[in-house]
């Protein structure tokens, strides 16, 4: 029998045990002006890591020329991150958080709304699984 740490893992195998969930986001059909407005996207992760129940430690942000804003949220639980695009309406983002105070998915309805956007999708990946551990 070989050893499963030696070996990829599928990213839905469920647990509800891991040490944190990682939500990978996509964003489409959003508000060309909202991605494009440095001070919006910040406000809208930092809005987006207090519904989810997390705790702001510190925010960075960067405004493209010509568009886009890329930025991170660091949380005590982790991270939110964010990288736009408004020539395409697209935004992608990542929810990363520890512990179970804290729902990811509060987060993504909050974004999704605040950039008005058409459709999202996102995967749920369990990140530090104990039985690989």
């Amino acid at each position: 029998m070989s050893d499963p740490r030696t070996h990829p893992t599928a990213v839905d195998t469920p647990t509800s045990s891991a040490l944190g969930r990682h939500l990978l986001v996509d964003l489409y059909g959003c508000a060309r002006g909202r991605l494009d407005d440095l001070d919006y996207v910040r406000q809208c992760l930092l809005n987006a890591a207090v519904q989810a129940g997390a705790t702001v430690v510190d925010s960075h942000f960067h405004s493209f020329s010509p568009c886009g804003v890329s930025g991170t949220v660091s949380i005590q639980e982790s991270h939110l991150s964010i990288h736009t695009w408004p020539e395409h309406l697209y935004a992608a983002v990542d929810v990363f958080t520890c512990g179970s105070s804290v729902d990811p998915w509060r987060a993504y309805e909050s974004l999704k709304n605040a950039f008005e956007a058409d459709r999202g999708s996102a995967m749920e990946v369990h990140r530090g699984r104990p039985d690989l551990l």
